[in-house]
């Protein structure tokens, strides 16, 4: 028996194919091969067409069923990861009116300001948990402020997890962790946020029936069925945002557990089973996928918009050598980067900033002494200190980081990413065998109740590799954050 895994990432698409059994990974494939396009018509926009995502699905889907070989008949579940924060706005045909706003589009953030200090902070806080923002729901009143003739066609709103389910299915759904991160669930009354709908004027019925995070959501359609190569009836039974999805794909579940992930944007994601906020809301709180109004599990996020992006801006800049050889380039380098400090923030509005977009900067560069390496080092060094500056912000909260988990993936393949956050932080960082796909396909297992218990799904889960911090070189790390961190206060 098999499970299908589809992870929606703003970069793209991966889709793996589990054995339920072992838990093990039988074929994996993402697309597109090089970073997937970002629409940005302005500055502190982003949007994406929804319907790419489901084309890339359906060519990786084709990969992983040509590599794997596998009987489709076979394959009995599908669990989706998709990032999280996005707008898909679609008619009474199913049919998208406009690209998705996906979630590093910094375009709503005043209007989500005024609304935390008109509808008040203390009632935000203690019913969404957090300022509405720049999340789904201030993205939603955007569209209606700014294209009225648009927002009249509208029929349900999605999260683009909720768009690849209704893809699959023909079936419009959404989830209680979905609705908390749109800042459209009332931790207090247990249900949708009537107090922000109310607020900005939109009315409940656009949005989509709640279905659980765990169970049988829907089924593969037979139109979905004959576009991906599948067979009819295949059921839909797990569906969570990336970040809490990385969480579970770490097994990572349980209060005073912590997860982390460091792809195009970056993220600290621990659990908690109490209900805490930051009251300026640098970091936010959402309902984990195993979180039930009786069964309080929350996860305690803190974001960093700009993290691989700027890795990724580097390697175009010094000739699109592979990131492999980028991290020997880093690791050439001493600690510090000889003086130069990178600031990654520009990749938009950051919320540990509180919502501020500051833009990166690179500081003390000398066209004398800096080469290529000093600028790939400076540049890793610079998204493992964002880490740490919002590890201290979640600190105010009761939230001490000792053991952080991680897939062997992304930006911690870099040995100096994560040496400097292991010896800034000084916690211990493990990093196994997974991602956001295997994990999805895993959470199908958990919701069609092929496990007994939701730790069988795990078995295939291994630890390989463990990054303690440098004690030697702690106090030259710590120096290097310090003048990093001074630098950010200048233009903050």
């Amino acid at each position: 028996m098999y499970l299908l895994g589809f992870d929606i990432g703003s970069s793209s698409v991966k889709v793996s194919l589990v054995e339920g059994d072992t838990g093990m990974c039988k074929a994996s494939a993402f697309y597109p091969k090089k970073e997937m396009e970002i629409i940005a018509v302005q500055q502190g926009w982003a949007e994406q067409q929804p319907e790419d995502w489901w084309n890339n699905i359906k060519i990786a889907l084709q990969e992983v069923l040509a590599v794997s070989n596998v009987a489709v008949h076979d394959i009995k579940a599908i669990g989706i990861s998709y990032q999280m924060h996005g707008l898909v706005v679609v008619d009474s045909n199913q049919q998208v009116l406009r690209p998705s706003i996906i979630w590093c589009d910094s375009r709503a953030t005043a209007i989500g300001q005024k609304a935390f200090s008109e509808i008040g902070n203390e009632t935000c806080l203690s019913h969404i948990l957090n300022t509405p923002g720049n999340f789904t729901a201030s993205k939603l009143k955007w569209v209606q402020q700014n294209e009225p003739e648009l927002y009249a066609k509208i029929h349900k709103i999605m999260l683009p997890g909720d768009y690849i389910a209704m893809k699959l299915s023909g079936t419009i759904t959404t989830t209680i962790s979905g609705l908390s991160e749109a800042m459209l669930w009332d931790f207090k009354h247990a249900k949708p946020a009537e107090l922000v709908l109310n607020y900005y004027g939109i009315d409940a019925s656009l949005l989509a029936d709640i279905t659980p995070t765990f169970g049988v959501q829907s089924y593969v359609s037979e139109q979905a069925a004959q576009e991906l190569g599948l067979h009819t009836g295949i059921a839909i039974t797990y569906r969570a945002g990336d970040q809490p999805n990385n969480a579970l794909s770490l097994n990572v579940m349980e209060p005073g557990e912590i997860a982390t992930t460091a792809g195009t944007s970056g993220v600290v994601y621990g659990v908690s089973d109490t209900v805490q906020y930051d009251t300026l809301s640098r970091i936010n709180t959402f309902a984990h996928v195993n979180y039930s109004p009786e069964h309080i599990r929350l996860g305690v996020l803190l974001c960093i918009n700009g993290t691989g992006i700027l890795n990724s801006w580097v390697q175009k800049l010094v000739g699109n050598i592979p990131y492999a050889t980028m991290n020997e380039m880093a690791a050439s380098v001493a600690v510090g980067s000889n003086g130069v400090s990178i600031i990654p923030f520009g990749n938009g509005a950051e919320r540990v900033l509180q919502n501020a977009d500051v833009q990166a900067h690179i500081h003390n560069l000398s066209f004398n002494t800096h080469n290529q390496a000093h600028i790939i080092r400076a540049a890793q060094e610079g998204i493992a200190f964002s880490f740490q500056y919002g590890i201290e912000i979640m600190n105010e909260i009761g939230i001490y980081p000792t053991k952080i988990k991680a897939g062997h993936a992304n930006m911690f393949l870099s040995p100096v990413f994560r040496e400097t956050i292991a010896s800034v932080s000084a916690a211990t960082i493990e990093l196994y065998n997974t991602d956001g796909s295997v994990g999805a396909a895993r959470g199908a297992g958990i919701g069609l109740g092929f496990y007994a218990h939701a730790q069988e799904a795990f078995v295939g889960l291994h630890k390989v590799h463990e990054v303690v911090p440098d004690v030697e070189k702690k106090q030259a790390y710590l120096d290097a954050y310090n003048t990093w961190k001074l630098h950010l206060q200048k233009i903050v």
